[in-house]
């Protein structure tokens, strides 16, 4: 039992922060095998260095790309334009823009935003994000008794929701769903060019509702590809399925809503322009 207390603590997982092929640690940061028994036996790393490997190639490639599509929508439509909700579907959820909205979007997109600030506007960003989506799950009536002895009518949400991230982005997003829904399960899809490489689903996830987390939507490749996943291989319903995000281009987010017009998808702003480096410098890889 003292040997799993202290692996809880220190955790049986890493992730591994590299950039331009070499380990991005910080100058005291190391990489520590602690053995909590006296006679150990012998013990294996899971081989997932090759995949993530993969990965990382992959995001560089696509932030490759999403640099390039980037200038293209700056040269084809000049300064960054702003798409309000009154352009796409019902079942789209534009958060209504206030000063504290904007000064994220702003803070966010602002290069001189060192990366400690960064992550905590991101997380900022995220949870109203988040909040905002949650008020699309369905809600029971149900009665409780206050400290005084009252009867109070109020609402509780639905038990049985789950968080799909879709790796690595998605990944920065479980933070604030676990600040808002304590907890929450979360199962993960990693893709790589199109291609499912890692998938750990629970077997009922049909019978669920579920959060999609994916930060910033350019193509719109990657959250298809998930969601395909989703509605063909484990038989979700779309109607099921919200998806969060933070950014998206309006073409991106169209591409979606025409293929799957019965998930109901909730955002904090689109734009032609969307913050590309968010995934890069959330994880500290830029």
């Amino acid at each position: 039992m003292p040997a799993h207390a202290k692996c809880s603590l220190l955790g049986a997982s890493i992730n591994i922060p590299i950039s331009s092929g070499r380990l991005a640690f910080g100058t005291w940061q190391g990489i520590y095998l602690c053995e909590h028994r006296n006679r150990g036996g012998n013990r294996k790393i899971v081989q997932i260095g090759i995949l993530f490997s993969q990965f990382f190639q992959m995001t560089s490639s696509e932030n490759n790309t999403n640099h390039v599509s980037e200038n293209t929508l700056l040269e084809e439509n000049g300064p960054h334009d702003e798409v309000y909700d009154n352009q796409f579907p019902e079942n789209v959820h534009i958060m209504k823009t206030n000063n504290q909205l904007r000064e994220l979007h702003t803070l966010l997109r602002d290069r001189t935003t060192c990366r400690s600030d960064f992550k905590f506007y991101a997380d900022r960003l995220i949870r109203l994000t988040v909040e905002a989506a949650l008020d699309q799950l369905p809600y029971v009536p149900c009665s409780v008794i206050t400290p005084t002895g009252n009867c109070f009518e109020g609402l509780r949400h639905e038990k049985g929701t789950l968080c799909v991230s879709l790796m690595r982005s998605g990944e920065a997003m479980e933070k604030g769903i676990r600040e808002c829904c304590r907890s929450i399960r979360i199962g993960k899809i990693l893709i790589n060019e199109g291609h499912v490489i890692y998938a750990k689903l629970p077997s009922d996830i049909h019978r669920r509702r579920l959060l999609v987390a994916y930060p910033v939507i350019t193509t719109g490749s990657t959250v298809l590809t998930g969601l395909q996943v989703l509605l063909k291989e484990y038989q979700c319903k779309q109607s099921n399925i919200i998806l969060i995000t933070l950014f998206s281009t309006p073409d991106g987010l169209k591409q979606i809503c025409e293929l799957y017009p019965d998930i109901t998808i909730v955002i904090s702003e689109i734009n032609t322009v969307p913050p590309n480096h968010f995934g890069q410098k959330y994880f500290g890889t830029d």
